[in-house]
């Protein structure tokens, strides 16, 4: 059986990085390298300061680097010297031509694809690691056969990762399962059996699954969407229950203890983001178009709409309670990141509840405690955001401390779940603030901490529930009672003239 012990993987992104570090620990007797065009990129791997944050990644490159993990901008040895090369490239939605806003754009995945034709020799297993759509392989397939050369031998296996952003490590390193798809031929089994030993070095043989490649591709698609559908339905489910008077937490868990439904991903919110989960959907509805099954690319965009409807709600319940004009008004966003434990920003529903609020005029004061400056002021002058990028800089102010943000803004607006959240000292925040002083949950921290939130003097707004505000006893007497009811008051005693 052929054996891997050097792997090349292409992109140094969230997946690559990540995947090949945790590779690299589990099997210190193969080589792998990490490659990029972005030199900067690459200079920040070798470093002491990560590009991309993620609980307990650090700790495992530093282990590694240097002894069988290595990052580098030489690509074309790396490719060269492979057994293995992995494409971890980007796979965005396409902003133009045919497909625009739904299609994966696929530039990338064949400019690697014609990257490796080009300098390899011999034997390679070419591995897709980008999220891709169905058939993706078959296009590098034939690219490759297009540009063959003596005694070049490359077979292309698809192997889509499901990580979750914030547990990533802990997901490569305990995987729910591994899938790997080839051709059912013996070229392609042998490919997949070398790929499926090097997981074995820690991953029980029951948790890698094989098939073929478009079974592999459309998994990955269709798990996203899934769990993307399971998010807009219990948020869909939020805006009845605020409607009603019911707790959608309350619903949740029930309806979680249900074992044919369970109970993770309904947990309600101010919508999902991140890279994958509308960027999937949104490419499975393309696929189901150009195959002309329009039921079912209606089914999915609902998923979108529903997210989009989730953000855009929340944004105007803010509005709404601060008496329907929020110009001018200071306005504390904690938290822009898409989740917590990871400073990624992707399609963060941060970003688009932001827009909202800049379009009605307000001062955003924004604080995250791993997302920069300048990649927050880069999401909020995008020109889907902003026609006017000028205006930014006028509106959102970014903040290094919470406590900061919160200074005399009318409003406190939690979009990321950050465990931090829940231990500030909210006394303090309130005698800083404007009166009446909104909370806005969109993430619901604060549900322990309604009661003392509310004796402070709060007005709490959270997703999926009312909170009904405590009116601070007030002793019954018949003059209280007199001068709150105006329809009873003494008339003030005429003048004579």
């Amino acid at each position: 059986m052929f054996q891997i012990k050097k792997i090349c993987c292409i992109g140094a992104g969230y997946v690559g990085g990540p995947t090949c570090s945790v590779i690299a620990s589990k099997c210190p007797d193969i080589k792998v390298t990490v490659v990029d065009v972005n030199e900067a990129r690459i200079n920040a791997w070798n470093s002491d300061t990560l590009p991309i944050y993620e609980p307990g990644l650090k700790e495992i490159v530093l282990s590694c680097r240097g002894k069988n993990l290595f990052f580098s901008t030489d690509i074309d040895t790396a490719i060269k010297e492979a057994d293995l090369v992995f494409i971890s490239v980007n796979t965005p939605t396409k902003t133009y031509g045919m497909g625009k806003g739904r299609a994966a754009d696929l530039k990338f995945i064949e400019a690697c694809a014609r990257r490796i034709v080009e300098v390899s020799e011999g034997y390679k297993i070419v591995t897709e690691k980008s999220t891709v759509p169905v058939r993706a392989a078959e296009s590098i397939r034939r690219i490759f056969d297009a540009n063959t050369k003596p005694k070049l031998n490359l077979q292309v296996l698809s192997n889509p990762e499901f990580l979750a952003e914030g547990t990533a490590v802990k997901d490569l390193q305990e995987p729910d399962r591994v899938l790997i798809g080839g051709d059912e031929g013996p070229e392609g089994q042998r490919a997949i059996a070398a790929l499926r030993e090097v997981y074995e070095h820690w991953v029980d043989k029951s948790r890698i699954i094989t098939t073929n490649t478009w079974s592999s591709e459309l998994s990955k698609l269709a798990a996203n969407a899934f769990l993307a559908q399971r998010i807009s339905s219990i948020n869909s489910i939020s805006a009845l229950c605020e409607a009603t008077g019911a707790d959608v937490e309350e619903v949740a868990k029930a309806i979680g203890m249900d074992q044919r439904i369970g109970s993770k991903f309904l947990k309600a919110s101010v919508g999902f983001g991140g890279s994958c989960f509308q960027k999937d959907v949104l490419n499975l509805v393309y696929l189901c178009e150009a195959l002309n099954l329009t039921e079912v690319a209606k089914y999915w965009q609902q998923v979108i709409d529903m997210n989009e409807y989730q953000r855009r709600r929340f944004a105007c319940r803010i509005i709404d309670c601060l008496f329907n004009t929020v110009s001018g008004k200071k306005i504390a966003l904690l938290g822009f990141a898409f989740k917590k434990d990871t400073g990624d920003t992707r399609e963060s529903s941060s970003i688009y509840i932001s827009k909202y609020l800049m379009d009605e005029g307000a001062e955003l004061h924004i604080y995250d405690p791993k997302v920069s400056k300048e990649q927050i002021m880069l999401d909020l002058s995008q020109p889907s955001i902003t026609e006017r990028p000028e205006k930014v800089s006028e509106l959102v102010t970014v903040s290094s401390d919470p406590y900061e943000a919160c200074t005399n803004a009318h409003a406190l607006v939690i979009c990321t779940e950050w465990d931090m959240f829940k231990k500030l000292d909210y006394l303090k925040i309130y005698q800083k603030m404007q009166k009446p002083a909104f909370i806005f949950d969109g993430r619901r921290v604060l549900d322990d901490l309604h009661m003392q939130l509310q004796n402070i003097g709060f007005q709490i707004e959270t997703i999926g529930k009312k909170v009904t505000t405590r009116i601070p006893f007030t002793p019954f007497t018949p003059t209280t009672f007199l001068l709150k009811d105006p329809l009873l008051r003494k008339p003030k005693a005429q003048k004579k003239d």
